[in-house]
């Protein structure tokens, strides 16, 4: 700024008309080389870090099964589906713009009809139905109901029990390159059964039980959550797939079967809802104010 102490500018020389100079002649000063450097290796860095964000052991992104590849093709699907609707009804904004007080020859409000109404229709049209059969495919068969295996939520862990009677805890062993389908319910509240990895989520709902199909393409250990808030312990309800090859899954689950029972896994301590008195004690109030015991 000018005829400011210690504030003089390098090379303006426009009075000042308020807190901020509007115009100078050139640049008050050069942005240092190494600034300019680091942010060209920001730009050229930003893809590269973007996509080391798609893998990992809770990516749902980096497939490891049939089940998970649809999940990924879906989203996928999505992605360049929502960046054709923006980049159509942003070209129409954009038209809309520059055809302003301009003569042309065709209407403003076909094109804007087309482009900003009726061209995201169908591409939503297309990416609902795409979505539909998508999650169909990743329910139970009804021939495969009979090998399944049974989950059970409870907070906060995760039991599993097999056609063959045997029961782990916080780990579910499958075989490796067979589908296997899960049968999934909550003993208290909604939980959610989600293994990235290998496929998308199922609700855990007290009373009832849902199905879902899964394949882990080799043998290996994927990583399980709980994906609904279900309490103060939600954060530690985790759980593990280990995927045997076919010919190690018998033992493998024989071994884990003996090692559940002989070191049962810990639980966390309940505790009561920080409002549980508070709710109680309006109860009461409630319930003599209408006299009803």
């Amino acid at each position: 700024m000018n005829r400011v102490p210690g504030k003089r500018d390098a090379g303006g020389d426009t009075e000042i008309t308020g807190f901020v100079e509007p115009g100078h002649a050139r640049t008050t000063r050069r942005v240092p080389r190494s600034c300019a450097r680091t942010a060209r290796l920001a730009a050229a860095s930003a893809p590269l870090a973007a996509i080391a964000g798609c893998a990992g052991d809770y990516s749902a992104l980096d497939p490891a099964g049939p089940a998970a590849e649809r999940v990924e093709a879906l989203w996928q699907a999505m992605l360049w589906g929502a960046a054709a609707i923006l980049a159509g009804v942003m070209g129409a904004v954009l038209f809309a713009f520059a055809a302003a007080g301009r003569e042309h020859r065709f209407s403003d409000r076909k094109v804007l009809a087309g482009w900003g109404i009726l061209f995201p229709a169908v591409v939503l049209g297309a990416l609902m139905g795409v979505s539909f059969l998508g999650g169909e495919s990743l329910l139970a068969r009804a021939g495969d109901k009979d090998d399944a295996i049974r989950v059970r939520a409870e907070r906060w862990g995760w039991s599993f029990v097999y056609p063959g009677g045997e029961r782990t805890e916080d780990v579910l062993h499958v075989p490796a390159g067979r589908e296997f389908t899960v049968e999934v319910s909550s003993a208290d509240v909604i939980h959610s059964f989600w293994v990235p990895r290998l496929g998308g989520k199922i609700d855990a709902v007290p009373g009832k039980t849902n199905d879902l199909t899964l394949m882990a393409d080799r043998p290996g250990i994927h990583r399980g959550q709980c994906s609904e808030y279900c309490g103060i312990g939600h954060a530690h309800m985790n759980f593990e797939v280990h995927a045997h090859a076919p010919a190690d899954y018998p033992a493998a689950l024989a071994a884990a079967d003996e090692q559940a029972i002989a070191d049962p896994p810990p639980v966390l301590d309940r505790r009561a809802p920080p409002a549980g008195d508070t709710i109680r004690r309006w109860t009461d109030i409630v319930l003599d104010l209408f006299g009803i015991t």
